[in-house]
């Protein structure tokens, strides 16, 4: 099970709250249980966690690699760790090589990703044409993985949240580069917002799935 970290607390009170009032294409996936047990709120607690961490360390890489920094390096490595704990998270559930076929996949999602926000610096548009192209191929290939583990995960649903990510982060790699800083701290809050959402759905298709154990 997940622990939940301190920091993160604040969210749980107004978590019900706010997954009630999210849009429709937010809970497509699987619908918010009436009453919410214990280990139904640290499994999506912790699924936010994760989902936080995947998104301010892509953040943080992007911001790293566009400004030629150093640091960039160990954001990224701290960011393949995170897919780690990603493919870690769905193991109790449904078998270690499970997990380890999860974090095969994200690991080549921020693989190329780097790919992407390189060939964009460098202004290579056949580059940046060919990395996208196999960024969304993996992204379809995460949906199958999922959709084919838990009949909750919708595929198409999936595909198109997992191509809403690629897209913002996209814009937000795009907005660093051309120096915009207000719409790049503007996109952030969207990506943020539809992490959370990713979050909610994933965690509440395994309390769909298994719910003898919430």
């Amino acid at each position: 099970m997940m622990k939940i970290r301190s920091a993160s607390l604040c969210v749980s009170v107004g978590m019900i709250a706010a997954c009630a009032s999210a849009p429709n294409d937010a809970r497509v996936i699987g619908a918010q249980p009436a009453a919410i047990s214990s280990n139904a709120l640290e499994l999506r607690q912790g699924m936010r966690d994760l989902w936080a961490d995947h998104v301010v360390w892509t953040r943080a890489y992007i911001v790293a690699a566009v400004a030629d920094d150093p640091s960039a390096s160990s954001a990224l490595a701290r960011l393949m760790r995170n897919q780690e704990e990603l493919g870690s998270a769905i193991s109790p559930y449904y078998g270690g090589p499970a997990g380890a076929g999860l974090t095969a996949l994200l690991k080549e999602h921020i693989s190329i990703a780097g790919e992407l926000v390189g060939a964009a610096k460098a202004k290579d548009d056949a580059k940046v044409k060919d990395a996208d192209a196999r960024w969304h191929r993996n992204a379809e290939e995460i949906a199958t993985f999922l959709s084919e583990a838990n009949p909750n995960w919708n595929r198409a649903d999936l595909v198109r949240m997992l191509n809403e990510h690629l897209a913002l982060t996209t814009q937000e790699a795009t907005l660093r580069l051309q120096k915009n800083w207000r719409e790049d701290t503007a996109t952030f809050d969207r990506i943020y917002d539809q992490a959370m959402m990713m979050a909610d759905a994933l965690s509440d298709g395994v309390i769909r799935q298994f719910p003898s154990r919430f």
